[in-house]
């Protein structure tokens, strides 16, 4: 029985240690380098003065020292806070100082916000430099203990929804992630030791983290890393290294199904892709399979669900535009505003219960008990059901806008704007976009006597927040619509036309 999930890792090492775990171009860890390494770095942790449960940040992109750092955290029997490093100094602070982190490990590339965010949050900084975080790791013994945390500790701390104000960390314990791995792994993707499983979701997002980094260690595959996607470069590695499992979000499969040159790719190793984070749209998921030859299996999960909740199985039918049905051990369902449950085709909220559900909001207990009512997590998703049990996403009862795969929430945005001297008023929406899935939106309405072009609004915003956060789309209104207590009514907040009928915007540009 797993009581620390790093203990995949040491058993894979045993069963495979000259298995290739991770690539990522040229650069390679077997199962014995990368379980030697994480050990080391359990050492090198102890030694910055990290003891069991004491939260430790890491804000990397996907690259090997990510799994080196996050198992050898857990085997120690720390808590790992996975932090975007695209974030800036004030978001590097908060996660820092809401977690209560004694130490950041950090991408050498973000040293200007992370050290900066470090020291304002009371923090200890390492950065990790390729060449030089080897050499760090070579000077430290291997631990080969593994820490006895028992299976209900908290693992990982994760930030989530912020719609309501700042940011709240969902606590995923070994056991969450572990039965999530376990059963996500079993049920559908069911990978193997010879498998090949593509590593371009973030490792710091629950998806790349659970489907991707701890799916492929528990079954002895390799895992191939892509620092930041690109569907030109994910054609090649998946021709290169015989990719065979691929996990993304919308926006990447209809990426690499309009990349140039996409013909000359041989992609025939491919036999299972997930999708998630979003709709996947009916025609990408067509046209993707007859173009690729694979399937690919579309589900749904949260952070606060370690993610996966529901998928279309792999041995059962799979119905286009659904989110499938509950995976194993886990319950679903759809309530009224009352909680009652509602019969197939009525719309209401879905609420989840099981194996995945989180321990709770980190520090947050009234926010935990609002969101988790006798064992249900409240998703805040509208849904709906069929007559086979399948389940649907209709809308979004929060004001979440998924950004390229990139959760940003309006309340986090709005802020900042509102911190400019000229903003009386800021409404932020995500607006429909062919490529991204959704694009973000602000609608503001200046102080008497005050002047702000769109322009300058946006890169406001754009110096503050990571660059997937900023708006790209800025109008300028004279009012917001609001209800009879003066509360702006984000839900009539339209963007002006030309917004919708154009990709061009304000400082438009890459995630």
């Amino acid at each position: 029985m797993i009581i620390n999930l790093s203990e995949n890792l040491a058993a894979s090492a045993g069963n495979h240690p000259a298995r290739v775990a991770v690539r990522m171009d040229g650069e390679t860890l077997t199962y014995a380098e990368l379980d030697d390494a994480a050990a080391r770095a359990a050492s090198m942790l102890a030694a910055h003065g990290v003891h069991p449960g004491d939260r430790v940040g890491l804000m990397l992109p996907n690259i090997p020292a990510f799994a080196v750092l996050y198992y050898g955290a857990l085997r120690l029997g720390a808590v790992v806070v996975p932090m975007n490093p695209l974030l800036k100094s004030r978001e590097v602070e908060y996660y820092l100082a809401d977690s209560g982190a004694v130490l950041l490990c950090g991408w050498h590339e973000a040293a200007d916000e992370a050290s900066v965010g470090a020291e304002a949050a009371g923090a200890r900084w390492m950065p990790v430099a390729p060449g030089e975080f080897e050499e760090l790791l070579g000077q430290h013994a291997a631990d080969p203990m593994i820490a006895d945390v028992g299976r209900a500790a908290t693992a990982v701390i994760l930030y989530t929804s912020g719609t309501t104000g700042k940011p709240k960390g969902a606590e995923l314990t070994h056991e969450n992630l572990e039965r999530n791995r376990e059963v996500g792994d079993r049920t559908m993707l069911k990978v193997g030791p010879e498998d090949v499983v593509m590593g371009c979701l973030p490792l710091f997002h629950v998806f790349g983290m659970t489907a991707g980094l701890n799916v492929a260690i528990g079954a002895g595959a390799c895992l191939t890393l892509i620092p930041r996607f690109d569907a030109g470069k994910a054609l090649e590695v998946i021709e290169r290294d015989g990719v065979t499992v691929f996990e993304g979000v919308p926006t990447m499969y209809g990426a690499m199904l309009g990349a140039p040159g996409r013909e000359s790719f041989d992609v025939s190793t491919l036999r299972t892709c997930a999708s998630g984070g979003a709709a996947l749209p009916v025609e990408v998921l067509r046209n993707f399979e007859e173009a690729f030859g694979c399937t690919i299996l579309e589900g749904y999960g949260l952070s606060e669900t370690s993610p996966i909740a529901s998928f279309n199985h792999p041995d059962a039918e799979r119905k286009p535009g659904s989110i499938g049905t509950p995976i194993e051990g886990v319950g679903m369902r759809v309530v009224d505003d009352e909680r009652n449950e509602l019969g197939a085709g009525q719309v209401g909220e879905i609420e989840i219960r099981g194996h995945n559900v989180m321990k709770g909001y980190w520090r947050r207990p009234a926010e935990t008990a609002a969101a988790i009512k006798d064992g249900w997590f409240k998703t805040g998703d509208l849904g709906r059901t069929d007559e086979d049990g399948y389940f649907y996403i209709v809308d979004r009862k929060k004001d979440l806008i998924i950004r390229g795969g990139y959760n940003v929430y309006p309340r986090e945005v709005e802020e900042v704007l509102y911190e400019h001297p000229a903003v009386a008023e800021a409404a932020v929406i995500g607006i429909p976009d062919g490529l991204l899935g959704e694009e973000i939106g602000a609608a503001v309405a200046l102080k008497q006597g005050t002047t702000a072009t769109a322009e300058e609004l946006s890169a406001f915003v754009k110096k503050r927040l990571a660059a997937y956060k900023y708006p790209r789309h800025v109008w300028v209104v004279d009012s917001l619509p609001k209800g009879p207590t003066g509360k702006i009514l984000r839900r009539e907040v339209a963007a002006p036309l030309d917004f919708l009928l154009t990709s061009a915007s304000v400082g438009r540009g890459n995630p």
